[in-house]
């Protein structure tokens, strides 16, 4: 009997009503498509029934999307070409709903052989041997994608193959011979998707062989000639920051990639908040119930956008995505543990949550040299201060405020604990003229729960400090604004000089 590389006798059933043999699958059909073609045709059809193609996928509708569509069915290998947290790893892993849901190959083969054309020696001696009762298996769709992060010291053995002197001395066969081949990645992920995760940190020697594999089919292991013209869909993501810090892909490969499509962070805040209500986890199993009101969640988006505007933060670098929905899980733990320390079963994030947040926060900017000056600490904490301005105009442009602001500039003071229950905090809020009356524009009224209306006076707060017609400081909390304390002050020492010489 021939002991074959790639033909394992103890495999796994065919999935109940397929064909488990070449005879029976000759029934079915004469031949398999490429992958190319398998993904094309499947694209067709899903197009033509207007199926959601890549649901979760937000703000990429009109720009990212149809180029992929575009290079599916034009047949290329692509590359995501983008900064980090934009989703493009996520999207060449759902490019495997565009393949069959099984597919048939030589049972036991290491590369999944096609059972009407084989390439590797050991399927075509199999089948020579055996012709028509030559095992079958099925893939499942998921089993037909393979990813590797590339990184500088992957090596071709990796990617390629190497010969196995172990396998070579077992089999009993000269080591030059093709049946002492050791597969590697990319033989592996035959008849399938392979994805390359930043191409450019891939040595160039590496990205040379994989040129080779798109443009000819064929490898050289350890200087043996081995042909192996696979069938497979490429696709790479890249940072164009990687190009010149750590790496840049080499032109030959560059010239083969057939598409070079762009991607990019939510274009507005709307995709911004869509996007990290879908991915933060907020919808929790616990005792706590969890409300989350709409300003906490903009001002979360409004500080990702902020950052990507600021000049002190690295634009090469870029502002993931990570970065609003990390932050938001933050701010919805921070209310909870105050909940939880305050005896409540119901927690409400506050503005102070997201300045408690800071540490998802600062491990996500990348600084230019200004910011290092202030440090990553007091950047991100005037980017809250800038985010929260932005959608304290939003709900409250032109409300008149000035009750509140005279209540400081004629001395008033409230610091505000963090971990202080709702009640207590309410009840410090209402001290504050014409405050809780305001909060009936964030849509509340007196009904509504502690916790909710102390959220919202102290959204107003902060608020006011935003556009700087109050103050704050950590020792003595919500004040006047020095300037217009003075000024207070010298129109009260104004009027009373007149009332004297009256």
């Amino acid at each position: 009997m021939t002991i074959a590389n790639c033909y394992n006798r103890d495999m796994e059933p065919p999935p109940a009503g397929l064909p488990a043999t070449l005879r029976s699958l000759k029934k079915t059909r004469t031949s398999l498509k490429s992958v190319k073609d398998e993904l094309r045709d499947n694209l067709i059809g899903k197009l033509q029934a207007k199926e959601p193609l890549f649901p979760g996928i937000v703000g990429y509708e009109e720009t990212v999307v149809p180029q992929v569509i575009n290079a599916v069915l034009s047949k290329h290998n692509f590359i995501l070409l983008g900064l980090r947290g934009q989703a493009k790893t996520r999207l060449i892993r759902m490019l495997v709903t565009l393949l069959d849901e099984y597919t048939p190959y030589i049972a036991g083969c290491e590369i999944r052989d096609n059972p009407f054309e084989p390439i590797c020696r050991s399927c075509r001696r199999l089948v020579h041997e055996k012709g028509d009762d030559t095992p079958i298996a099925w893939l499942t769709r998921d089993h037909r994608y393979v990813e590797k992060l590339a990184t500088p010291d992957v090596t071709i053995a990796d990617m390629i193959g190497d010969i196995d002197p172990i396998k070579a001395a077992r089999l009993g066969q000269n080591i030059s011979d093709e049946l002492t081949v050791h597969y590697g990645l990319l033989p592996r992920a035959n008849r399938g998707i392979f994805g390359i995760n930043e191409l450019p940190d891939l040595a160039g020697k590496i990205q040379v062989g994989l040129f080779n594999i798109m443009q000819e089919g064929d490898v050289q292991i350890k200087g043996y000639p081995v042909r192996l013209p696979l069938d497979l869909l490429l696709v790479f993501t890249a940072n164009p920051e990687d190009y010149t810090a750590r790496g840049k892909i080499i032109t030959p490969l560059k010239d083969r990639i057939g598409s070079e499509i762009r991607t990019h962070y939510p274009l507005t805040i709307e995709q911004g908040l869509h996007i990290t209500g879908q991915e933060a986890w907020t919808a929790r199993d616990s005792a706590i119930q969890l409300n989350m009101p709409d300003y906490i969640r903009e001002i979360v988006e409004h500080l990702a956008f902020s950052a990507r505007d600021d000049k002190r933060v690295d634009k090469r670098s870029g502002v993931s995505q990570r970065l609003p929905i990390t932050v938001l899980e933050n701010v919805a733990s921070n209310a909870e543990r105050r909940a939880l320390m305050a005896g409540e079963d119901l927690a409400v994030p506050r503005v102070l949550d997201i300045y408690a947040a800071l540490p998802s926060i600062t491990g996500k900017l990348e600084l230019e040299y200004e910011g290092e000056l202030k440090g990553g600490d007091t950047v991100a904490r005037e980017l809250i201060r800038l985010a929260t301005g932005k959608v304290f105009t939003h709900y409250l442009e032109g409300e008149n405020l000035n009750g509140i602001v005279r209540y400081f500039e004629h001395g008033g003071q409230l610091k505000l604990d963090e971990t202080e229950p709702s009640s207590a905090m309410l009840e410090a809020l209402s001290a504050i003229p014409d405050l809780m009356e305001k909060t009936g524009k964030l849509g509340l009224g007196a009904s509504e729960p502690d916790a909710l209306r102390a959220s919202a006076a102290e959204f107003i707060l902060e608020g006011l400090y935003a556009h700087r017609r109050i103050s704050r400081s950590e020792e003595v909390g919500f004040m006047a604004e020095p300037r217009r304390r003075e000024q207070s002050v010298e129109d009260e020492r104004k009027k009373a000089a007149r009332r004297n010489y009256q």
